[in-house]
């Protein structure tokens, strides 16, 4: 339902912006967007970075390439990639014209925090939020909390993720460091792929819920544990790191789950260049 809400959301708010954009009056007109006082240009064409194909972004990314298509005649390429950080990267250089990405990057872009040495000039800038992302913990179903990841593997994101960042932060409440784990990067489904195959103990994943990638895992008949923070670490993490906010799991998220699983999330947003 969560997700079934976040699309529509994303269809409404396209249309909005479509709406704010292509109608009459001051805001049409063919100049190059260039100066203050210039109208936007009109594009024919517009590429939209996501994520994972196994990911909520590339399914969000699939509703608001068919909602410009079919309200403003826009041709939307919806591209997977890497995610937050490469999203903000192929902006800036001129390869994707809109994206989604974690709110908590774009920060971290802007103020050249974190993944990004200096700020980024130029880059992407914030057009809506669009549904929180949760920090999801996938394990082998011996592991109940997070201090037993140390000394095991564990995939991370792909490198340079928003998803690898929040696993730090996320570890980092307990007295972790991936030093402390045996860390591996990967996407959604690499990290579901590796427990299916007994790889790894857990994987982190950070997406609208539920999420392709652990619906597959859940469907697959393999023994998992989603694995619930304690209170004293959710208040830690949203203490240190604002962005993040708490929300559960409600019991039932996916088919074997039976009980409300204690995460954090953060905002999933739209972004698009100058």
């Amino acid at each position: 339902m969560k997700k079934k809400l976040a699309l529509m959301l994303a269809a409404a708010m396209i249309m909005a912006l479509v709406g704010c954009t292509s109608g009459g009056g001051e805001t049409t007109g063919s100049g190059s967007g260039s100066g203050s006082g210039d109208a936007p240009a009109t594009l024919s064409n517009v590429t939209l970075a996501t994520g994972g194909s196994s990911g909520t972004y590339y399914a969000v990314g699939g509703v608001l390439s068919q909602t410009l298509q079919s309200t403003a005649g826009i041709k939307t390429d919806v591209v997977s990639t890497g995610a937050s950080k490469d999203n903000v990267q192929g902006i800036t250089d001129g390869n994707y014209n809109m994206a989604i990405l974690q709110g908590d990057v774009l920060a971290y872009a802007h103020n050249g925090t974190d993944m990004f040495e200096g700020a980024v000039e130029d880059t992407a800038l914030w057009v809506a939020g669009i549904y929180n992302e949760t920090v999801q913990i996938i394990a082998t179903p011996d592991i109940t909390d997070v201090a037993q990841l140390a000394g095991k593997a564990v995939v991370v994101g792909d490198a340079g993720s928003g998803t690898e960042f929040n696993a730090r932060q996320v570890l980092e409440a307990y007295g972790l460091t991936f030093d402390d784990i045996a860390a591996q990067n990967g996407s959604f489904q690499e990290g579901v792929d590796g427990l299916k195959d007994g790889k790894i103990s857990a994987a982190f994943t950070v997406a609208g819920a539920p999420t392709t990638a652990i619906v597959d895992l859940d469907a697959s008949g393999t023994a998992y544990n989603l694995v619930s923070l304690t209170e004293e670490a959710v208040n830690t993490i949203t203490t240190n790191y604002p962005f993040l906010v708490r929300e559960d799991l409600a019991a039932g998220t996916y088919d074997s789950q039976t009980e409300d699983v204690v995460c954090v999330a953060v905002k999933a947003v739209l972004v698009a260049s100058k």
